[in-house]
């Protein structure tokens, strides 16, 4: 048994990413605070700010399609910079805005320009690590942007009870920061010759959403981020009127991200045994009945036993589908396209970001917590069958090198 992650044999430019993503989560200071910077700062209504909230969320779907096309035509790296000087000047943006229409645009802007780097890192991936090492790098990398956050929102927590000013420019900082050690640091790597006939060869950067298969993962990924974006909204909402605190809250949620500190980094050796899909399908049913244990909560029910129950049982779901949704992309994607693809895949999580809550609410306040949690567990088995169909092992969905590497590495599609 290894008690330490496996590491071994990826590439120096994978690392440069990592420990350059490490810096940015560990700069992400604003997001979780910016509903409380927006009314007790600002004094706007708690509507408006949940509204101006949104609007970071909308602008983070467009940021998917956007960066794989820059990270495409302009090669990874600049993709990537761009998104560093863009998503760091929104928000020092943001920091400076007083008007609402100033404010709500600056967060529009922040939305669409932080995230447009993410499809050129889950390319440029693709492009250093081989298809039998993915899953693990990908795994990684999920793991660090979550070590980040933890310790982000600690040190926000108490940066802001001095000044949100601060929030502002440290997040900005370590933003630009990124961009810097990525520009000094990490090399392109865009297959050659990646040019506009290249692209018009591979069918152009509207390929991803004419490739059925593809499309029919993407819905199946988006049911799987719509049931857990619940954790964001209705989930808060219904553990308040089953008498859950704030700050028990807050504790009952943290499981989650020490689970996947915990664990992320060991379970790839175990997760790479199995068929891509079926890990996928399995990653959906515990999503899904996992919020699903959400609705069985009641009076004399033990409540807090259930919540951690709960919390484990998608939280593992979470861990599972993390590394291989990435890299089912990488292995579907046409070399000269993989941004595009890996933003037509980032584009389910900025939607299910901007659905999820007037879904969840919606359903929640017309039929009650018990309907909306039962969707949740449809939803997951919806899922769960369309990641079985979709891939499914036919070798002639793949590209030719990718099954020859999978048959050498004794590893199933």
């Amino acid at each position: 048994m290894r008690l330490l992650p496996d590491t071994r044999g990826l590439p120096r430019t994978f690392w440069f990413l990592w420990a350059g993503t490490l810096v940015n989560r560990l700069g992400g200071f604003v997001a979780p605070f910016l509903a409380i910077y927006l009314t007790n700062v600002r004094g706007l209504p708690v509507e408006r700010a949940g509204l101006i909230v949104s609007l970071v969320g909308f602008g983070s779907v467009a940021s998917g399609p956007v960066g794989g096309a820059l990270a495409d035509r302009l090669g990874r790296r600049r993709a990537m910079a761009i998104s560093s000087a863009l998503g760091g000047s929104a928000m020092l943006a943001l920091s400076v805005a007083r008007s609402p229409l100033a404010i709500a645009a600056a967060a529009f802007a922040l939305g669409g320009c932080a995230d447009l780097y993410r499809p050129a890192v889950q390319a440029m991936i693709a492009d250093v690590v081989p298809d039998a090492d993915r899953q693990r790098a990908y795994g990684l990398l999920h793991w660090v942007v979550n070590v980040g956050f933890s310790v982000s929102i600690v040190v926000a927590g108490l940066v802001a009870g001095e000044s949100f000013g601060l929030l502002f420019v440290g997040d900005a900082a370590t933003t630009f920061l990124f961009g810097a050690i990525v520009w000094r640091f990490v090399p392109e790597t865009r297959p050659a010759p990646a040019h506009a006939e290249v692209h018009a060869k591979a069918g152009g950067f509207l390929r991803p959403y004419r490739d059925r298969a593809f499309m029919a993962f993407v819905g199946a990924s988006l049911l799987v981020g719509i049931v857990f974006m619940q954790g964001n909204v209705t989930l808060p909402v219904d553990m308040r009127a089953h008498g859950v605190s704030p700050a028990l809250f807050g504790g009952l949620m943290a499981m989650n991200g020490v689970m996947i500190v915990l664990i992320q980094p060991f379970a790839g050796p175990f997760v790479q045994r199995f068929a891509r899909g079926h890990v996928l399908a399995v990653s959906a049913l515990l999503t899904g009945v996992g919020f699903g244990l959400f609705g069985l909560a009641g009076p004399g029910s033990p409540v807090i036993p259930l919540y951690v129950l709960s919390i484990a049982i998608w939280t593992l779901g979470e861990i599972a589908m993390a590394p291989v949704g990435p890299a089912v992309v990488a292995q579907l994607a046409p070399p000269a396209l993989r941004g595009s693809y890996q933003g037509a895949y980032q584009l389910t999580w900025g939607a299910s970001s901007f659905l999820a809550p007037a879904l969840g609410s919606l359903v929640m306040g017309r039929f009650g917590s018990g309907a909306l949690w039962g969707a949740c567990v449809v939803a997951g088995v919806v899922a769960a069958l369309g990641f079985m169909v979709v891939l499914a092992p036919r070798p002639s969905r793949l590209p030719r090198e990718a099954v020859e590497r999978a048959r050498a590495h004794g590893r199933p599609y």
